[in-house]
């Protein structure tokens, strides 16, 4: 469940364009190059007809709603999240404000099978992660009023993984940062997947592909869900910029380092801190 911080943004610009939205179904090597762009531009980019069934997403959202439902005791029974289970943390506009809850597996389908049994007498249901109802923070429900907007759920961060791939339902409030500082909404669309580029992608690919920063606004008086799942490489995965990328006018911006040194470096950090920046090549060992 995200909780609302008091803080209210101000002064942000905020720009309503269009975000690239890519057809699967197109052919192979346009798609290529279109998710090649978006990756450039934005570092996200929306995919639609990407055959995974609508019944299949409905019965996920639905089952992830009646989880965070439950009583605490209950979702306790998910286990604790310092590896894979129920778990809720303080986050926000700041990366330290605001609250977040949430329901995390492992992807090894025998885990899942077995986490599942924990917290459902039906063993054949599965469940992702969930936003439930907001509490409603202003008694004037029109979305248009001013306590409405600008409440941060989710505070500005970047993904450390290598991508994101992120389903919602039909409440908006994600928003991604351009180059310039300007944040755009991102327009709910059920049967859509949302991609992210991670930071591990920005430092494989040499800055080529931008982890782009994002942030969450909780709607005052509708419930937001999403679903995310996060691609990482083993824990002892070297992450470095291939040859082929570095040149002397491009030279390699980060030093390699392995997943489990970024994961410890990014819990040490807040929320909304650069994690890459830990790990930028200083000049003269660009030069080198």
């Amino acid at each position: 469940m995200v909780v609302a911080s008091p803080t209210q943004i101000h002064g942000e610009k905020l720009l309503a364009i269009e975000l690239p939205v890519i057809d699967l179904s197109g052919e192979r090597s346009m798609v290529s190059n279109l998710i090649v762009k978006a990756c450039e531009e934005y570092g996200f980019f929306k995919v639609k007809n990407h055959g995974v069934p609508h019944d299949i997403i409905a019965k996920m959202e639905n089952e992830s709603f009646n989880f965070f439902a439950k009583t605490f005791d209950e979702k306790q029974k998910a286990g604790l999240a310092n590896s894979f289970g129920y778990g809720c943390k303080n986050i926000g506009f700041n990366g330290d404000t605001g609250e977040v809850e949430y329901l995390l597996f492992n992807t090894n389908p025998l885990s899942i099978a077995e986490r599942s049994k924990t917290i459902s007498n039906d063993p054949t249901e599965f469940r992702l992660n969930h936003y439930p109802p907001m509490p409603i923070l202003c008694k004037n429900k029109d979305s248009s009023s001013p306590c409405n907007h600008n409440k941060v759920g989710f505070g500005e961060h970047s993904d450390p993984q290598i991508l994101t791939i992120l389903r919602s339902n039909d409440v908006g409030g994600l928003q991604i940062s351009l180059n310039d500082g300007a944040w755009v909404p991102v327009t709910p669309d059920p049967t859509a997947f949302c991609v992210n580029v991670g930071d591990l992608l920005q430092a494989m690919t040499n800055g080529r592909f931008v982890s782009v920063r994002h942030k969450a606004l909780t709607n005052s008086y509708k419930s937001r869900m999403s679903m995310a799942y996060f691609a990482a490489p083993p824990l002892n995965a070297r992450i470095a910029v291939p040859p082929e990328m570095v040149t002397p006018i491009k030279p390699a911006l980060y030093r390699p380092f392995s997943w489990a040194e970024f994961k410890k470096a990014a819990f040490a950090l807040r929320l909304g801190d650069s994690r890459l920046g830990l790990f930028m090549m200083e000049v003269d060992e660009q030069v080198a």
